[in-house]
């Protein structure tokens, strides 16, 4: 057998490269078929317009830890009365992930790596980036996490090589009696089996379940060296078949001067009632910049696009002057907060962590 390694760019590297001054609008659009939203649809409720301006975890310095430069994609939910964040770091290797604690949400305690790379596992050799574990689906629910056959279920992706985001991405299932230990379950999904528009790898999986239906959404790439991300949707009885939606990608690309021009990434969906909400993130050609946008549809696989961005950069010297992206919702006591990655700088000498915005001011 021959190895090859194609040297393509990093997402970061990627990154960089754009901003070519383009304007216009961001229009409210539809993902595929419009899907008429209900007349009192109110996108108001999902807004957070209270920034809390700075970051509620960041990389923890110390020499060795996995976690030493920066941290990103969160995923927050509660168990046990406690609120609970996942996150993960690049090394310089890969991926691994963390977990940390809070009682109020701004305060976190790192209780250290759970989900860690394994040199003897060909999937998770380098990388191995837990993004989302099972929990309730409602928007307003406490956000507790739930069980499949006593266990619970969480959903990951792994890059075959080391280094920054290296290679195409596969997404997997992994299993935990108690949140610090998992071992991994089957794949669900590899970009070579799917449409040219997912080939280039696999991002951020998200995992909610319905009916006894698992909806697995997902971000992807296009091959080459100046791929675009956009967002599909898997579905399971099983959690070992998975068929993905023919109409994929439900977010596609936004035309010119669209906020999501580039990227359509990072879903965290949840339900509002009967709506299903795709809080997502989109990279703009026209600034080079990551904000994070909304949209929503009465079924999982027609998504509208809302002319919203309900969280925008900062300004330069703010935590997210470079990025506000990778959504993460909870909701606690009358107030929904929206986690998400907060980047200033430029590569390589952006500051990365996680911040928050929420509905109520802060006190």
């Amino acid at each position: 057998m021959i190895e090859m390694t194609i040297n393509l760019p990093s997402r970061r590297t990627f990154l960089a490269g754009f901003g070519s001054g383009l304007a216009g609008p961001c229009a409210c659009r539809a993902a595929g078929p419009v899907g008429a939203l209900p007349e009192d649809f109110d996108p108001g409720r999902y807004r957070t317009p209270y920034k809390y301006g700075k970051l509620v975890l960041a990389g923890s310095g110390e020499p060795g830890a996995f976690d030493r430069l920066a941290v990103d994609c969160p995923f927050v939910f509660r168990h046990d009365g406690r609120f609970y964040m996942t996150y993960v770091s690049n090394d310089g290797i890969g991926y691994q992930t963390g977990l940390a604690s809070s009682s109020d949400l701004v305060n976190w305690r790192r209780l250290g790596c759970i989900f860690k790379r394994d040199p003897e596992n060909p999937i998770i050799r380098y990388n191995a980036a837990l993004n989302w574990i099972l929990r309730e689906n409602q928007l307003r629910s406490p956000g507790r996490l739930k069980r499949v056959n006593g266990r619970f279920l969480g959903v990951y992706h792994a890059y075959p090589h080391p280094g920054y985001e290296s290679g195409p991405a596969v997404i997997g299932l992994c299993w935990s009696d108690d949140l610090l230990n998992w071992e991994l379950g089957e794949l669900c999904l590899r970009p070579e089996e799917g449409a040219h528009w997912e080939q280039g790898g696999l991002y951020k999986p998200c995992l909610l379940e319905l009916g006894g239906i698992y909806y697995l959404f997902y971000n992807a790439k296009t091959p080459g060296r100046r791929w675009v991300e956009q967002t599909g949707v898997a579905t399971s009885t099983d959690l070992k078949q998975w068929k993905r939606f023919a109409g994929n990608p439900i977010l596609p690309n936004g035309g010119p001067g669209r906020w999501d021009e580039v990227f359509a990434s990072d879903p965290c969906v949840v339900r509002d009632g009967n709506l299903w909400v795709v809080f997502y993130y989109g990279l703009a050609k026209r600034d080079n910049k990551a904000r994070e946008l909304l949209a929503a549809g009465t079924d999982p696989f027609h998504p509208v696009k809302l002319n919203a961005v309900l969280v925008d950069v900062g300004p330069e010297g703010s935590v997210d002057s470079t990025y506000a992206h990778k959504p993460s919702i909870i909701y606690h006591d009358g107030t929904l907060y929206h986690f998400y990655c907060a980047v200033s700088g430029r590569y390589p000498d952006e500051v990365r962590g996680i911040s928050v915005a929420r509905s109520n001011p802060w006190s």
